[in-house]
């Protein structure tokens, strides 16, 4: 069963820890973390200027935080910001404290898919993440004990044999696929071995799949999915200690991480507002 509070940086969406040292006079552009976000540093008269650009049509979260010698930041830290898709930010100003000294700076940030801000649809009925008609058993529901608690208290896992097809529980866009792994474990670490499927609904919430099997996405990143279509493929990557679909809504929060949200879903029985370990749902 999954356990993903020492992964949600890697797999919301691989972490980036970056940091530089700039002295006097000298203007430096950050590394960019993957393809998604990237934190520009510039000279700018008696100190230094921070711009974040979001390289992805997407809504991204990110918290920066610095440390200094001889600069003042205009803004407190550590800072969380959500950039709009495409969108280029101003995000920091560091003014120097001591014209007669030199100043020299670090700084670093983690990012997540998503807005902090997300105006979740709480009437909204998720279907469940499976064929119409299929059932299958929770492992873990709500604020199960085993991995299910913090920022995972509203994750469900469905114990799923390797290669079940899995349906979106609700439409929108694909934003992020990782799908070349093929190994799954429980000691630390394994974390970085899990496939999945990230959604962003058009609240800004993410609907996120994980444990697929190898190549299990039938989906691409960009793509725009219906409820109910068929995604991917279950499996057993990551980490767990058995094949499971893990499934939750997400809502971005600080530091590249991201808080399950309380969702409904719709079952041949009627209207379900919190999934139970042990029981079985019948998709409508």
């Amino acid at each position: 069963m999954a356990h993903l509070s020492d992964v949600r940086g890697l797999i919301t969406a691989a972490v980036a820890a970056l940091s530089m040292l700039i002295p006097l006079q000298v203007a430096l552009g950050a590394p960019c973390s993957e393809d998604w976000i990237c934190i520009d540093a510039a000279d700018a008269n008696g100190g230094i200027t921070l711009t974040a650009r979001n390289l992805r049509s997407f809504p991204v979260t990110f918290t920066l935080d610095t440390r200094t010698t001889n600069l003042q930041p205009d803004k407190t830290l550590p800072l969380t910001i959500t950039l709009g898709a495409d969108e280029r930010r101003q995000v920091l100003r560091l003014s120097k404290i001591n014209e007669q000294e030199s100043y020299r700076f670090r700084y670093w940030y983690d990012w997540t898919i998503g807005e902090t801000d997300a105006a979740s649809d709480p009437d909204y009925i998720y279907a469940l993440p499976y064929a119409t008609g299929e059932s299958y058993r929770v492992l873990q529901g709500f604020g199960a004990e085993f991995s299910h608690t913090g920022l995972e208290y509203f994750a469900v896992d469905f114990h799923m044999t390797e290669g079940t097809p899995v349906h979106a529980a609700r439409g929108g866009r694909v934003a992020r696929i990782v799908e070349h792994n093929d190994r799954g474990c429980w000691e630390d670490g394994c974390g970085k071995f899990a496939n999945y499927i990230v959604v962003l609904h058009d609240d800004g919430t993410t609907g996120e799949y994980y444990h697929l099997r190898r190549d299990g996405a039938l989906v691409e990143p960009g793509e725009r999915i219906e409820r109910g279509q068929k995604i991917g493929l279950s499996g057993n990557t990551g980490h767990t200690t058995m094949p499971h679909l893990h499934f939750a809504v997400y809502q971005a929060t600080e530091w590249g991480r991201t808080q399950s949200l309380a969702i409904r879903f719709e079952t041949s029985e009627g209207v379900v507002d919190r999934i139970r370990s042990g029981r079985r749902y019948r998709a409508r």
